[in-house]
């Protein structure tokens, strides 16, 4: 069984990603960085060069790639927009894979994204905490539609990484 970890950009999944990997003993693949290497470039770079359509292209086609590779006792990471772009979604439900949410709050997700806007090329312009918390406050509701459609759910407010891969691991067994 894989196990595939979505929600909003900042809410954890790479991080609970790589903890429930080792917990687990499954392999660990963090889809942003599989696209890096492939690109031999950044996701900033990507988006600043070639634009967010190219990247969501090359986000779907990637993640064709390593569903389609039969790959077994993993734990995928997700960019916070994948599922909601194309055919996205339906590439996850028929993947079998379980498909995870790391719901974080407005509140925490911009607490945790405004100290490292400047490295996220989606929120970079952000000037305000107020006007981060404005832009989260959007997207979250826009993409709830597609991070609802999961096989669980999982708060993370005021959770750690420790205590949100206890968690799961507990919703499995």
């Amino acid at each position: 069984m894989n196990i595939v970890l979505l929600g909003y950009m900042g809410c954890g999944k790479s991080s609970v990603g790589e903890s429930l990997a080792r917990s687990l003993q499954y392999k660990f693949i963090d889809l942003d960085t599989f696209i890096e290497k492939k690109e031999s470039n950044s996701i900033s770079d990507i988006f600043g060069t070639k634009g967010e359509i190219y990247f969501r292209k090359l986000e779907t086609l990637s993640l064709e790639e390593l569903l389609s590779k039969n790959i077994d006792k993993t734990i995928i990471s997700l960019g916070g927009g994948t599922p909601c772009y194309g055919s996205n979604l339906t590439i996850l439900k028929e993947s079998k894979s379980l498909l995870l949410y790391l719901n974080a709050s407005v509140q925490e997700l911009t607490q945790r994204l405004w100290k490292e806007r400047l490295t996220r090329p989606l929120i970079r312009s952000q000037e305000s905490y107020e006007s981060l918390e404005e832009y989260v406050r959007k997207h979250l509701f826009e993409r709830s539609y597609y991070y609802n459609q999961v096989t669980r759910s999982i708060k993370v407010d005021g959770k750690s990484n420790r205590e949100i891969t206890e968690e799961i691991i507990g919703s499995l067994f």
